[in-house]
């Protein structure tokens, strides 16, 4: 595996577990969310979190798969 390939995968799995735990964090420990959204600031902050990492690291990640298939035919 090449060093640039690996630096995305690392990059792209930290996007997505960053998500992943703001988006827990703010169903359980920031009160939950209804329909008109989180009941508390820091729900809101995490909302934001996991409105930016989520489909920031998958696309990361994808690309990262993209590029590995392409190094393993070379």
């Amino acid at each position: 595996m090449r060093p640039d390939t690996r630096q995305l995968l690392r990059t792209g799995l930290g996007l997505v577990v960053t998500g992943a735990v703001a988006a827990a964090l703010m169903l359980t420990v920031c009160g939950g969310v209804t329909v008109h959204g989180p009941h508390t600031n820091g729900g809101w902050m995490a909302l934001m979190v996991v409105m930016g990492c989520l489909p920031t690291g998958v696309l990361t990640l994808l690309l990262a798969v993209a590029k590995l298939v392409g190094d393993r035919k070379k």
